[in-house]
């Protein structure tokens, strides 16, 4: 048996069943924090089955004290919205070279936009950013005419979230250098647009467990009663 790290056993010692309200998870994830500034994650257990059309669970929410990460931001837009793309600060603005640019691999984006006249063009890209979960959706807000908004919106600290096939919700809020008030902020708007998202298919209860963690730290389980409407 592989000899464990004093970190590790450190951890180990922790109850495994305890139920956090989120400054203590903070305070402990502080406690046992690594050499470099890490990501503070949410994990949200949801009583759904996104195999079923009526139960997937995907939308956006603008974190108040943002990522903490520099969000790479691509926009297919055309004359006067790719001049404010550009402005607004996307990353790469194109047309049919942005295309042919992606499809020869060149995907290292957090976010891709598109204006409602270029789909003809960024549907040929479906098998390209539709597994990597960046394909432009009008309901995200990513097919929009208001492409300035909405590199804006990215840049500034609006994050996706997405239910996996498990039925789990994984989310960055931030990272473990910010301010307490600032993590506590983010996990609210985080979990409350989760809640409001409640599909028409689930049964029974929806929000099931949330943990809260580190790049390199333990999971704690959070109490529901940490979340409104849980």
């Amino acid at each position: 048996m592989a000899k464990q790290t004093k970190k590790q056993q450190v951890v180990a010692k922790l109850d495994s069943e305890k139920l956090y309200t989120v400054d203590e998870a903070l305070a402990t994830l502080r406690e046992h924090k690594a050499k470099f500034d890490e990501t503070v994650e949410v994990a949200m257990n949801l009583g759904v089955d996104p195999r079923h059309a009526d139960q997937m669970v995907r939308g956006m929410v603008s974190l108040p004290a943002g990522t903490g990460k520099d969000v790479r931001v691509a926009v297919f837009a055309r004359g006067e919205n790719a001049d404010k793309a550009t402005a607004a600060g996307a990353d790469k603005v194109g047309a049919e070279d942005l295309m042919e640019d992606m499809q020869n691999g060149n995907l290292d984006y957090d976010r891709v936009i598109a204006t409602p006249d270029m789909m003809a063009v960024v549907g040929r890209l479906g098998k390209v950013l539709g597994p990597k979960g960046l394909m432009p959706n009008p309901k995200l807000g990513t097919v929009t005419p208001n492409v300035e908004q909405a590199v804006k919106d990215a840049k500034s600290g609006q994050v996706e979230y997405r239910v996996e096939k498990q039925g789990i919700i994984h989310s960055g809020i931030g990272k473990l250098s910010f301010k307490d008030e600032d993590l506590v902020k983010n996990f609210k708007a985080l979990t409350e647009a989760v809640v409001k998202s409640k599909p028409s298919g689930s049964k029974g209860k929806y929000v099931r467990k949330i943990s809260l963690t580190s790049s390199m730290g333990p999971g704690l389980k959070i109490d529901l009663a940490e979340v409104e409407g849980a």
